[in-house]
Parts: C-alpha cells; structure tokens; sequence
C-alpha cells in the first residue's frame, strides 16, 4: 500500500514536471506559425450560441451611451470576437440593409471582422437586434470572428427580441437562410440615401468598427478583398515591426454589377484590361484615387509574398484605403453623410507623419461603378457644409500639430 501511495506520488511529480517544462517552451514560442501549431492541437474553445445571445442582451439592457454630439445612442459590442492584439480587423459600417454584405466579406476575410450598424428608425432599430440574433444563432463565423455594433438616432432605444415573437426571422434554421431572408426584406443601396432627415453618421461608425484594434484596414461594406488578403497582411506584419508609422495602401477598384468579383490579381487584371473594372471613384473624382499610380501598379511583376512596391507621397484630395496600426489618427465625428468624410483623415495621416507605401498584390474592389448621375441625391447642401468644415479642419491641424512641416 505504501509502494503504491510512492509510486503514484512520483507518478504525478513527474507529469507536474513535464507540465511545468511545457509551459516554459509555450511561453517561449516566437512567430505565428508556433502559436498555430499549438492551437491546432488546443484549440481555443469557441463561444456557445447561449453565450453569444447573453452578450447580446447585455448590450442592449445597457440603453447605450450617447455620442459626442448628443445626436447618436451608441450600443457597443452587441456581438463580440477575441482577437489577437497583433491581428489585423477588417472594419466597416453600413445601414441595415446593406448587412446582406457581410455574407461576401466573411467569405474573402479570413480573420476578425467588425461592423458598425446604423439603423434610422425605430423599426430599423429593432431589426438590427432581431438579425444580430439570428445570425449570432445560425452563423458560427459571425459567432467566432464578428463583433457587431449599433447606433441609431438619441430619441430611439434599441431592445431585446422577443424569443416569443414569431417575426421575420423565428422560422430560419441556418445562415444561409438568415442572409436569403435578409436578401428578400432589405433594400440595400447608399449607406446614406436613407429617405430620411437623418444624417448618416460614416466617422463615427468607422472609428466604433476600428476601436481596440491594433491594424485595422477600414472599408466600405459593398467592397470585397481580394482572397488571402489577411493571410498576406498577418504573414507580412509578423515577419517584421518596420511598418509603424506606416500607411500600407490597398488600390482599389470597382466593377461592372453583371461581372464576377475577381479572386487575385491575374483575374483582376485581365477585366481591368477590357474595361470591366476601373479604378474605385473614376467617373467621380479621379484624382481622389489617382496618386496610387494604377497603371504602374497593374504591371507590377507578379510576386507571390504581399509587400509594399512603392512609396507615394500624400498630396490632396487623395484619400486610399489602407492598413495602418500604432497611434492612428481617429475620423473626425463632425463629418457625416457624404464628402470629405475619408480624406479628412488621410490628411491627418500625412500631418502627423505616416507614409504612404502602395501594396503589390492585394486589393479591394467596389461592387458596381459609382456614377455620377445616380450618387447622393438631395445631399448637396450636406456636402457644401462639409467642404467648408474641411477647410476649417486643415486649419486646426497646424495648431494640433504646430512641429509638423507636413501640411494638407
């Protein structure tokens, strides 16, 4: 009995041993590919639909918080997703109706996703929370890589669904039945041709998308990556700590609706060649995209690693998409609806002195061609208040940033 009670009793020094010499080599693991190796063999444990619909529900009991200006009620974190601090976030915005997008962008997007919602009404409102829980009950890639945020106008509550209420959505059994469903009762168009008098906010839900990331690259949600965008930008930014201070640019593209979105740069090419993709703005304002320098971009030697090819001075009115981490300027609140939203930013960008470094290999491209006659109707007069506040804007930067020789 006492042999027995000395064997085990050396049995589990030796496994507490062998367990604290484990955690030693754990704790010592450099590079993604170690800490890969061992979440492929213990891998985290993902959320259960019971805990996703909790958070939901905290979120919304909150009542929110109001914004800056007191005109938005804001609901953070209606879904949630753990994330790597060295990861890179896809973030976007988008009304209700264009949340039928995600499907694509969960698609192409292989790592954390977050999107900020705005919906303008009361019943938008309550839409959103109902589609939150469907897609958090029927989705395990919204369950695992999306957070989900909220906002709508002050005067509005969001609540929680009713599990009791039949609604739209009670009968569906799977994403893909949540996305058909979506597809048939939205309307999806202009994040901010709403048909109501309520300004659509762009900066604040970009910056509620993008808070807590490190990088984050900040699109629109009716864009799509090209595939293995985030594989090339986690094996790039991992390999090296060069690129703070650093925006890495993303040219992109739109393309004809009729047309399939290309997957890489070879089929990308080949349309834009034909004339079926263009560069992204180019019947709007050309030279907000120009200074990517498509044409030399295009006949770039093809490379299998993503990497910046060519650095690009800043100049006005560029405003790219782009991926960048450190201490990233935030997007100016006071903007909203449409103009001067984005190259507000970019311009604080190159004032506090980030370069700009086009990538090789990857892309965005923009569903449809942006044309004039069919963009922001009604919303000129916005547009005038915002060029006039732009003005105002490059003239605060010289006081936020008086040692700065960069100006916009």
């Amino acid at each position: 009995m006492q042999m027995s009670y000395a064997i085990r009793c050396a049995f589990y020094q030796l496994l507490l041993a062998a367990l604290m010499l484990y955690l030693s080599l754990l704790s010592g693991l450099h590079g993604q590919e170690e800490q890969d190796q061992y979440f492929e063999f213990f891998p985290p444990s993902p959320r259960s639909v019971d805990q996703v619909k909790a958070q939901l529900r905290t979120a919304l009991a909150s009542g929110g918080v109001l914004d800056a200006s007191g005109d938005y009620r804001v609901y953070r974190g209606l879904l949630k997703t753990t994330m790597d601090p060295n990861d890179v976030i896809l973030a976007t915005h988008a009304s209700v109706d264009n949340l039928l997008h995600l499907s694509g962008l969960l698609e192409r997007w292989e790592g954390p996703l977050s999107v900020s919602v705005f919906a303008a009404t009361k019943e938008e409102a309550q839409l959103a929370t109902v589609l939150a829980y469907a897609l958090s009950s029927h989705c395990p890639d919204m369950r695992a890589r999306v957070a989900m945020h909220l906002v709508c106008p002050s005067r509005y509550e969001a609540a929680v669904p009713d599990p009791r209420e039949p609604g739209e959505f009670a009968l569906l059994r799977s994403c893909q039945e949540v996305f058909d469903k979506l597809a048939r009762v939205a309307q999806p168009g202009i994040n901010y041709a709403l048909g109501t008098n309520v300004s659509y906010p762009n900066n604040l839900l970009r910056n509620l998308a993008r808070e807590g990331a490190n990088y984050a690259l900040v699109i629109d949600v009716d864009m799509v990556p090209s595939e293995g965008l985030w594989r090339g930008l986690r094996e790039m930014l991992d390999q090296s700590n060069q690129w703070g201070g650093t925006a890495l640019v993303v040219p992109t593209f739109e393309i004809r609706r009729a047309r399939r979105m290309p997957m890489n740069k070879n089929e990308l090419v080949q349309l834009y060649q034909v004339g079926e993709v263009r560069p992204f703005y180019y019947g709007l304002c050309t030279p907000c995209q120009a200074p990517t320098n498509y044409s030399r971009w295009v006949n770039l030697p093809e490379e299998s690693l993503l990497r910046p090819a060519y650095v690009v001075p800043w100049q006005d009115p560029w405003e790219p998409f782009y991926v960048a981490g450190g201490k990233v300027p935030t997007f100016d609140e006071r903007f909203r609806q449409y103009g001067f939203n984005r190259i507000s930013q970019a311009c604080e960008l190159h004032v506090a002195g980030f370069d700009f470094e086009v990538l090789n290999e990857g892309f965005l491209v923009h569903k449809g061609f942006k044309e004039a006659l069919k963009f922001h109707p009604q919303k000129e007069a916005e547009n005038q208040h915002n060029k006039i506040l732009y003005r105002q804007f490059k003239q605060e930067l010289k006081a936020k940033y008086p040692n700065s020789p960069r100006r916009c």
